[in-house]
């Protein structure tokens, strides 16, 4: 596609990329690729940057509104706060399949289950091991599972239709009133429950709470449209297709906000939050990024994507699965457990990059 359909009717982003042109062209680059490349880089970073802020304000808005309306914290975190974390992901899934790109928006929600689970909670566990007490948190992982074999039963036939879109929106109001009947069958002093008490915030005006929420909203569509063009630059610098660098990139960078969340609850002790987060977080990306992107911009799969992406996100979801079973009775994720867990999330993301990124000679 040439670059003047990507930037038709955006004439803030032609003038964003003129900008950094010019400023590469007055620092001497030889290339005019060059430039565009440390164009399309400077793109994304400002874009991730922008998404990592909105999505902190959009949750915070989003949390305190909730609150303020009486619901109760625990419902917050199962619902309000698992989506709005998401919406990194659900954004740049309707700005990539407006585009005509839901390549980019299905290597997002895989990619950032992948990251979510083998970056995050390994890291996570790395530096302080999970303790696994919530009752809540146990309902929830099966879940996960449902969700994540519905999906692959989606992707078997390589095309995902309007219809399979729909049917992932409307599993995932299930999914959010199942959520809600799980909170209120949680006891009193299910750990979790008290972390988000703690946590959703409880003084902040309906008018702040409400500003945050379409502040944080807006930020992360901007940061969404940076981020979407400069990464589908960036997969035609490299060779690779949309899914790849969705999963590559995008994953890692929408997971950001994921990784920081999941860090300070451990190291509060929050660890119902720390790993409630991550297993919300995937049942979302699933359901709501995939299903919007299908009933946006319906598309065919590549090969790839079931014979080893869809693979290697079932496999760390059924290995957290196994983790969180307890099946040794130690009631945590271990530091043993987190080294695994990142190893192998390396040794995925070290295998795509040899098979598809190829340096332009």
């Amino acid at each position: 596609m040439p670059l003047a359909n990507v930037y038709h009717n955006r004439p803030w982003l032609v003038c964003w990329r003129w900008g950094l042109t010019k400023v590469t062209h007055d620092r001497s680059w030889d290339s005019s690729d060059n430039n565009l490349m440390l164009g399309n880089i400077i793109e994304v970073i400002a874009g991730l940057a922008l998404l990592i802020w909105g999505a902190d304000r959009f949750v915070h808005g989003a949390a305190a509104t909730a609150r303020n309306m009486g619901i109760a914290p625990l419902m917050i975190g199962l619902t309000v706060v698992a989506l709005a974390t998401s919406a990194p992901e659900i954004l740049v899934s309707v700005v990539a399949s407006l585009r005509g790109e839901p390549g980019l928006a299905f290597g997002n929600a895989i990619g950032s289950n992948i990251v979510n689970i083998g970056l995050v909670l390994g890291c996570v566990a790395i530096i302080r091991p999970i303790q696994l007490k919530s009752a809540t948190l146990r309902r929830e992982m099966p879940a996960l599972l449902a969700v994540t074999l519905l999906t692959v039963s989606l992707f078997l036939d390589q095309y995902l239709s309007r219809v399979d879109g729909l049917v992932m929106l409307t599993g995932l109001v299930i999914v959010m009133f199942w959520l809600v009947s799980v909170g209120m069958r949680s006891s009193a002093d299910d750990p979790i429950k008290r972390e988000y008490e703690a946590e959703i915030p409880s003084h902040v005006s309906t008018k702040k709470a409400v500003f945050w929420l379409i502040v944080g909203l807006g930020i992360l569509l901007v940061g969404a449209e940076l981020l979407v063009d400069g990464s589908i630059e960036i997969a035609r610098y490299f060779g690779v297709t949309e899914i790849v660098i969705g999963i590559l990139l995008v994953a890692l960078g929408t997971s950001l906000p994921e990784l920081a969340v999941s860090m300070v609850s451990a190291l509060k002790g929050e660890y119902g939050l720390a790993i409630g987060n991550i297993v919300g977080s995937n049942i979302f990306n699933l359901l709501a990024v995939i299903g919007v992107a299908a009933t946006i911009s319906p598309a065919a799969l590549e090969p790839s994507v079931l014979s080893l992406h869809i693979f290697v996100m079932v496999a760390f979801t059924l290995v957290l699965f196994a983790m969180t079973y307890d099946y040794d009775r130690k009631g945590e994720l271990s530091r043993i457990e987190g080294v695994a867990l990142l190893l192998a999330f390396i040794a995925y993301d070290t295998y795509v990059v040899a098979q598809n990124v190829k340096l332009p000679l």
